[in-house]
């Protein structure tokens, strides 16, 4: 091949791509939807050619078996023409597949679910996918960063997980930068809690078994579904006029840490609007579970579910509380569209942990700062920290240490008039490290890349503001 050629070839690649397209061409206006969505922290997640706009899930799961038998309808529009396309699933065994009601052809490739319908989808159709499937589920390695997906347990199932989680119970596009609207049906044995995101839509139950209906009408990351399934003392009831729902494990004590802290939830919340604007959902609530293997918690949408590790001796954890829900707007309302920029997730709900302790007097935000500033090793950046410290100190200590330089940078006032716009702008959607600091720099009037670049990327340590 020439140098032309070659740069030719380059070129396409690149364009189809963009496109989230192969280069698979059936009759020039067809091609087959990409497998990747092109993010190198998660390697073959995601895919290109569509934008999912709706899950509806039916799922029915017997601990028993533990066997999962679901059907997922996925509504989404082609944003090219597709011949074929892809959607995440782990280790489930695939039924049937419906295209617009119309039977498609199906295969499995490793953990891809590829889809070829009866004919090819033009750019700008709105189309359905109809899938049903079953099987024993499994969690999905992921490397450094651990197990994340479905894990049964003795009386049910725990199903998160970041990165990557939902492929293990449903077929998904999984990556953040494709949010979508869900309903959620989940049927489990009478007795048994089935608890998932949004606003509970009531229970039924026949011959032996209960369904569990959730809804949630704001556009959610694949990531922070959640699903969990056994045996919970679960509260319900509504907090400024929206249901608050939240769940403990009925091993853990009913009086214990976990639920003194969880009863905070309306209050902590409150205390974040204040400062970042109206909480951007129609449900509040928690969930605590008691698997040993849960070692985090995690900001899963509308309902942030938290390991045993946070509630042990006699004190309510409420800074993990603090920092969970405000995830609710930093990472869940407003997501990451590419993995590297973690730290607008991670940087603002450790903060939103130093603004409640002060709040709450357990220490003030100037001494967390100090603390923090003194113990933190410069050579790691918060930008794209590599896949292996994603969840490293860089991310989230010194995300937080970049926050509060802004702050007492442009002051109080313009701080949280830069925090409660870019959440009110960005709402519902993705965002990236740029889109922040332009955004900050367009409501200081003043440029604040140099500053951010210094307490995010630099590698000594920045003068204290």
């Amino acid at each position: 091949m020439t140098r032309d050629r070659r740069w030719y070839a380059a070129a396409l690649a690149v364009a189809l791509l963009v496109a989230g397209c192969t280069g698979d061409d059936e009759d020039g206006r067809f091609r087959v939807g990409a497998a990747d969505v092109g993010d190198p922290y998660v390697p073959g997640a995601g895919n290109g050619g569509y934008d999912v706009d709706h899950y509806a899930l039916r799922v029915r799961y017997d601990p028993a078996g533990k066997r999962l038998t679901g059907q997922a309808t996925v509504t989404a529009t082609a944003t090219a023409g597709l011949s074929r396309f892809h959607l995440d699933l782990a280790g489930l065994t695939v039924d049937r597949v419906r295209v617009d009601g119309a039977p498609a052809k199906h295969r499995r490739d490793g953990n891809e679910l590829v889809v070829t319908p009866a004919h090819g989808l033009p750019k700008g159709k709105r189309f359905s996918v109809e899938v049903a499937y079953g099987g024993v589920p499994q969690s999905l390695p992921s490397g450094e960063l651990g197990d994340g997906g479905f894990h049964t347990t003795g009386d049910g199932a725990i199903a998160l997980g970041q990165p990557e989680s939902a492929s293990t119970w449903f077929p998904v596009n999984d990556h953040p930068s494709d949010k979508a609207t869900y309903e959620i049906e989940v049927t489990v044995p009478d007795g048994l809690a089935a608890l998932s995101n949004g606003v509970p839509k009531g229970q039924s139950s026949k011959d032996g078994w209960t369904t569990w209906r959730w809804s949630e009408g704001s556009p959610m990351a694949s990531y922070l579904t959640t699903l969990v399934i056994g045996n919970y003392r679960v509260s319900t009831g509504t907090h400024a006029g929206k249901p608050l729902v939240t769940a403990v494990a009925a091993t853990l004590p009913a009086d214990g840490p976990a639920a003194v802290a969880l009863a905070r939830t309306g209050e902590i919340a409150d205390f974040l609007a204040a400062r970042f604007g109206p909480y951007p959902f129609d449900a509040y609530g928690g969930i605590a579970v008691a698997d040993e293997r849960i070692r985090y918690a995690l900001e899963t949408q509308t309902r942030p579910v938290y390991g045993p590790g946070f509630f042990r001796g006699n004190r309510p954890n409420t800074e993990v509380v603090a920092h969970e829900l405000a995830h609710q707007w930093f990472g869940d309302s407003v997501s990451l569209a590419r993995w590297r920029d973690i730290w607008l997730n991670e940087g603002f709900a450790t903060y939103a942990e130093w603004l409640w302790n002060e709040h709450d007097g357990v220490r003030s935000v100037a001494q967390a700062f100090a603390d923090r500033y003194a113990a933190t090793d410069w050579t790691k950046p918060s930008v794209d920290p590599g896949r292996a410290a994603l969840f490293g100190d860089a991310v989230y200590q010194r995300g937080a240490l970049a926050v509060h330089a802004l702050r007492r940078t442009v002051g109080d006032e313009t701080f949280f008039r830069i925090l409660r716009g870019w959440l009110a702008e960005r709402r519902d959607g993705n965002a990236t490290t740029m889109d922040f600091v332009g955004y900050a720099e367009r409501v200081a009037g003043r440029p604040l890349r140099p500053l951010l670049d210094a307490w995010l990327v630099g590698t000594t340590a920045p003068a204290r503001p």
